[in-house]
């Protein structure tokens, strides 16, 4: 992680940005941080650097490390969203295996795949919020954007929280980041009619791990939905963006374990399990479980498609829902380990979803 600005660094009015932080907070205290930074015009992480010295502390250090002490921590939330999804889970890291930029927390809670380029500032941030005092690590991209967040709850240890925070305080604290654009994963995408989709029906056909699945989209310059669109009903099926209410209720009553993918530029988080308590409040589905919450904004989905991938067992099958601008917002599976078929009763349970007009 980056631990101060450079000279490059724009220059924010903090009073001005305080001041605004401030009035919002008293005015409606239910918006969540990444909306009040937009009302503010500023990225979420700028926010939260312009209050260094006020409930927050600018991190430094090696960011694996730091994920490597979480344990310690004990019990926490984690915390992972997007711009239309927020994934929240409760347990222990643990199982916690990094090479290079690339991890994965392997937990029986707490399940992460970790995109570590992407995690370029870290605070520690005390905040009141919705009647609750709160605390947590919070860890942001180059554009300011979060890519995770951990909170401890009742249970943590406050003492290996200190001892955390005195070992990766920075020694400058600064309330100033360095705000730059991101490169895309993806290179930029060929227009549809110069795709060769008969290799990209080919290549998706040879498929035996879901983890290729990036590599194709790479090798024939394609976006995710752009794939979708292209590859033809053996693969994907269009389906009416009800579906993931239709599943999640589905789920809810009939018991089946799901698996879901939500995921931000640094991390995929996972909930593999049931969902029992489902509820609807205004544009958001929510799944309010003691251990795992889900809060997802419908009126956000643009396409939502019924996806299969070959694997040696057979096929494995997700609901995928994207966003106009082509984001991923969640992907759903059926519970499943490597080796095992699929479940027949999670395929059941998809054939219930309206195909899409």
């Amino acid at each position: 992680m980056q631990d101060i600005p450079s000279v490059s660094a724009p220059r924010i009015d903090i009073p001005a940005l305080l001041n605004g932080y401030r009035q919002l907070r008293e005015t409606e205290p239910g918006l969540r941080a990444r909306d009040v930074a937009q009302r503010l015009g500023v990225s979420e992480g700028a926010l939260v650097a312009s209050r260094v010295g006020d409930g927050v502390t600018r991190l430094a250090g090696d960011s694996p490390a730091i994920i490597r002490d979480l344990p310690s921590l004990g019990h926490v939330m984690a915390l992972t969203r997007n711009a239309y999804c927020v994934h929240e889970k409760k347990g222990v890291y643990d199982h916690i295996d990094i090479g290079g930029t690339m991890g994965i927390v392997l937990a029986e809670d707490i399940d992460l795949r970790l995109f570590l380029r992407h995690w370029r500032y870290g605070f520690a941030v005390k905040e009141h919020s919705r009647g609750r005092d709160l605390e947590s690590l919070q860890f942001f991209d180059g554009d300011g954007t979060a890519v995770h967040k951990v909170y401890l709850t009742e249970v943590s240890d406050r003492s290996a929280w200190r001892t955390l925070l005195q070992r990766y305080t920075a020694p400058v604290q600064s309330p100033l980041i360095d705000i730059g654009a991101v490169e895309e994963p993806l290179p930029k995408r060929l227009a549809d009619a110069a795709v060769d989709t008969a290799s990209l029906r080919d290549y998706w056909r040879a498929l035996r791990d879901p983890h290729d699945f990036f590599a194709m989209l790479k090798k024939h310059k394609v976006t995710r939905t752009q794939a979708l669109r292209l590859v033809g009903d053996e693969f994907a099926t269009p389906v009416a963006n009800e579906a993931v209410r239709t599943v999640l209720e589905g789920a809810s009553t009939t018991g089946i374990p799901l698996m879901v993918f939500v995921g931000s530029p640094g991390v995929v988080q996972i909930h593999t399990g049931p969902v029992a308590n489902i509820v609807m409040a205004g544009p958001w589905i929510n799944v309010m479980d003691p251990s795992f919450n889900l809060h997802l904004r419908m009126d956000a989905i643009a396409s939502s498609w019924i996806v299969r991938k070959p694997v040696p067992e057979g096929v494995v099958t997700s609901l995928e829902l994207y966003a106009a601008d082509g984001t991923q917002i969640v992907q759903v599976f059926g519970k499943r380990k490597p080796g095992v078929p699929e479940r027949d009763d999670w395929r059941a349970l998809l054939d219930t979803v309206e195909v899409s007009a």
